[in-house]
Parts: structure tokens; C-alpha cells; sequence
């Protein structure tokens, strides 16, 4: 709990769990909204449920229109598509289900690693309008989670409620006016901290490669370029203004050398690599374990 004395409400969404601690308990109406808003959310964006707007893009090609957070999700990503010639890509879908993440779980390769298609081949994705010329499996998962902590936090901001804590498996944001200690998850063992990070009001995520692994060397963060799992980085942290940024440059951080990344974003960042050295902005306040 970030503060003592503050209460949680706690529920599972978008296949993870969430936690959102304030001083005085949400009431019903609150908690309501904000279950209503994650459905919302989930019934589009989620390639797992065979009912979203997502599944159904993944079935035909044709022109659809995407609720308003779209946006912001396709200047971000285009973005950061941009600037790892690839790497980074809304399309990763389908190198991740051709791998065994697919929507039943399977967990099992149905073929070697391949890269997704090229954006401006199969995609055209304006705002919230987006036109494909073959069915495309979209995967945001690299943003969204971060984009959703955004958009309830907006949500409570709307009832009144400016102080808060969010944490979604990981993905934090801190709504207070008094800094919080949070805990670096250590990449190969969850139950232990590598170290230790102070959050004012902005928002801290973090990618790690064991969180979603499988198989023979298989995770979740994938390289556009080949539709391969990275191998050299296996845990990255990034502190932004908003979690969707934030989020999204955690998974960045993977791909892209991050003072290219620096010459673009305003952000503060840890990466650790597979051979246990770590690299971190001067920014990144905090203390490492030795």
C-alpha cells in the first residue's frame, strides 16, 4: 500500500490484476465506473476475446472506426515504429500468436519466428479511423495497459478524486501530492527488488521479458524486424508524465538505444541486460541493489 492508512480497490482486468489505492474508500457508483470503463476498453482493444473490434479487424480488411484514445495510440506508435526502423510495431500480433501467444493461450509454436508486415503495406491508421487491405492481428499491449492507468485516472479525477494510486501489475501511476517508495521487481525473481525508485506525480512502468514466457527461450517482447523474442535486454523501467508514454518506452527501451529515444521523449530510464549490467539516465533517482 503507498501510504498507510489509505484504502485498495482491488479487480482483475485486460488479463492482469489492478489495484487502486485512495484515501477514502471509491463508493459503488466510483467502482462501478471504473469496472465499466476497463470492459470498454477490453471489448476493444483485446486480441484474447472474440467478441472486441480488434478480433474482428483480425477476420476481414475494410475500414473501421476506433473509439477516441485511438489517437493517441496511432501518433505513438507510429512514432516509435518509426524510430526503430520496425522493431516496434501495433502488427506484432501475429508474430506473437505464430509463436504460441495466441487467444487460446496455447503456448505452443505453430513455426519458426517471422516479422508481422509492414505498416504502410496491410495498415492505414489516421486518428480514430483505420483502413486495412488484409486481415491484421493488432497487439497495443505494448501502450494500451499504460493508456488504461491513464484513462482512469481521468476517470477519477472526474469524481473528485486527486489522490490515488494505481497500480496496475506493474504499470504505476501516482495521483498524490507526497512521493512514494516503489519497489524495481527483480527480473528473475519476482519476489525480490533489484532496487528502489521515489514516484512523485508521474507515472513509472516497467517491461520485463519473464513476465510473459514460455517454451524454449520465448517471451513476449518481440523485434519486428525478425518476430523473434530480444535476447539482450531482459528488464527496462521508464518514468514519464503519463503512463501510456511511460509504458511504451519501457518496451521502447528494448528495441531502441535510448538516447535516440532521449532526443524525442522527455523521460527518465533503468535497462538491465541478460549479462546482469545495468545502464540508467542521470535522471533515474533511486538506489540499485548490490
Amino acid at each position: 500500500m503507498p501510504h498507510a492508512g489509505w484504502q485498495d480497490f482491488r479487480f482483475d482486468g485486460i488479463g492482469t490484476s489492478w489495484e487502486i489505492s485512495t484515501p477514502v474508500p471509491l463508493s459503488p457508483g466510483q467502482r462501478s465506473s471504473v469496472l465499466a470503463e476497463v470492459e470498454r476498453y477490453d471489448s476493444t482493444w483485446s486480441r484474447f476475446r472474440e467478441d472486441s473490434l480488434v478480433t474482428r479487424i483480425s477476420v476481414a480488411p475494410g475500414q473501421y472506426e476506433l473509439p477516441p484514445e485511438a489517437t493517441g495510440l496511432a501518433a505513438l506508435y507510429r512514432q516509435l515504429y518509426t524510430l526503430s526502423g520496425g522493431a516496434m510495431t501495433p502488427l506484432i500480433g501475429e508474430s506473437l500468436e505464430r509463436l504460441g501467444y495466441d487467444p487460446h493461450y496455447s503456448l505452443q509454436p505453430r513455426g519458426e519466428a517471422a516479422p508481422p508486415p509492414a505498416w504502410d503495406t496491410v495498415l492505414e491508421w489516421r486518428g480514430t479511423s483505420l483502413r486495412t487491405t488484409a486481415p491484421v492481428v493488432l497487439d497495443i499491449g505494448a501502450a494500451g495497459k499504460g493508456q488504461l492507468v491513464d484513462l482512469l485516472a481521468e476517470q477519477l479525477r472526474g469524481h473528485g478524486v486527486t489522490d490515488f494510486f494505481i497500480d496496475a501489475s506493474g504499470d504505476l501511476l501516482h495521483g498524490g501530492q507526497e512521493p512514494v517508495q516503489v519497489a524495481l521487481e527483480h527480473p528473475y525473481d519476482p519476489g525480490k527488488a533489484i532496487g528502489t525508485v521515489p514516484l512523485g506525480s508521474r507515472a513509472l512502468c516497467a517491461s520485463a521479458s519473464n513476465r510473459r514466457a514460455w517454451g524454449d527461450g520465448l517471451h513476449h517482447v518481440l523485434d519486428g524486424t525478425t518476430g523473434a523474442p530480444v535476447r539482450t535486454v531482459v528488464a527496462t523501467w521508464a518514468r514519464a508524465r503519463t503512463a501510456m508514454e511511460a509504458d511504451a518506452l519501457a518496451t521502447a527501451l528494448f528495441l531502441v538505444p535510448a538516447e535516440d529515444l532521449e532526443r524525442y521523449f522527455s523521460f527518465s530510464w533503468l535497462k538491465v541486460f541478460s549479462n546482469g549490467s545495468a545502464e540508467y539516465s542521470a535522471e533515474f533517482e533511486g538506489a540499485l541493489f548490490t
